[in-house]
């Protein structure tokens, strides 16, 4: 199945699962600024087309680029993955996902996740600022867990895994229904 894999990438962490993928299914890989002036031409030639980008407060970067040009490719396998620092199975990232598509979008296109980390040096400083903030504010939680995740997020991490391109990989390889 010839890919396109499309990419943003703030710290490298997204970069790092979209070259992953591509490298595990042969796909051609651009960042999205190589690709967003592109026509329909250039993408009808793709039978699966995966965007990923980084979450961060509930929100993918860049997504609304991919999900703009969507309804013309509904003949196509698509793939939303997003990255983020929080685990896997968090609650707020599931609602995050559920919240990225409407309900025809829901229909055509999978949405997956994979845990990267935090790269306070890469990051710009409004990121950083909220990020450091959001980590203190966990930090001063009740909840122990939460406090738990405060420390960790206070600082650099890296939690990628090639284990978490698995179901994007095994639903790019599932046959197509007609």
């Amino acid at each position: 199945m010839k890919t396109l894999v499309v990419y943003t990438s703030q710290t490298g962490f997204t970069r790092k699962y979209a070259q992953w993928i591509a490298e595990r299914t042969g796909a051609d890989l651009f960042h999205v600024k190589d690709v967003q002036k592109k026509d329909n031409s250039f993408f009808g030639g793709y039978e699966a087309i995966v965007f990923a980008g980084w979450l961060m407060a509930e929100k993918e970067s860049k997504v609304n680029w991919f999900l703009d040009r969507v309804s013309g490719w509904k003949d196509k396998r698509l793939a939303v993955v997003a990255v983020g620092a929080s685990p896997i199975g968090n609650p707020q990232v599931e609602k995050a996902l559920n919240a990225m598509l409407n309900d025809e979008q829901k229909a055509y296109i999978e949405t997956f996740y994979c845990q990267g980390g935090l790269n306070y040096e890469k990051m710009n400083v409004a990121a950083r600022l909220m990020m450091k903030a959001f980590a203190n504010s966990l930090k001063n939680s009740k909840n122990e867990e939460s406090r738990k995740m405060g420390e960790i997020f206070g600082q650099s991490c890296d939690f990628s895994d090639q284990k978490y391109i698995e179901p994007v990989l095994a639903y790019l390889q599932r046959e197509m229904s007609a």
